[in-house]
């Protein structure tokens, strides 16, 4: 039980955090240039984007939620378990972004799916 909520929480906060980065990133635009000079202007740009911060927030709980399942669990269960991120990052691209999404990356969410289940057998 422990277990599973850690797990939902960590593919929760995975994802969240990699929609929030992707709405910051466009709000503070493309990057252009890797000179030390441009990037250091995408980064104070990114810093003043209220998604970009809250996407690190998300993120920071992700990391401490994978350490803590880390410490009781095989990494041969936990790193393929959390990859469910994959599934619900694809499902927040189409309806939360608006990404259009193909054929094949809805087969290869379903082939991340089957393969979550066959590990999560012990």
């Amino acid at each position: 039980m422990k277990t599973a909520i850690i797990i939902a929480i960590i593919v929760v906060a995975d994802s969240a955090g990699d929609v929030l980065l992707t709405k910051g990133m466009r709000q503070v635009g493309e990057v252009s240039s890797f000179a030390p000079g441009e990037l250091w202007h995408v980064v104070c740009r990114a810093l003043r984007s209220h998604h970009f911060l809250a996407s690190l927030l998300f993120m920071a709980v992700h990391f401490v939620g994978f350490l803590a399942l880390l410490s009781w669990a095989d990494l041969s269960f936990v790193f393929p378990a959390t990859a469910l991120v994959y599934v619900v990052t694809t499902l927040a691209a189409k309806f939360i972004l608006r990404e259009t999404v193909s054929l094949p990356r809805w087969v290869g969410t379903v082939f991340v799916c089957l393969g979550v289940g066959l590990v999560s057998f012990p």
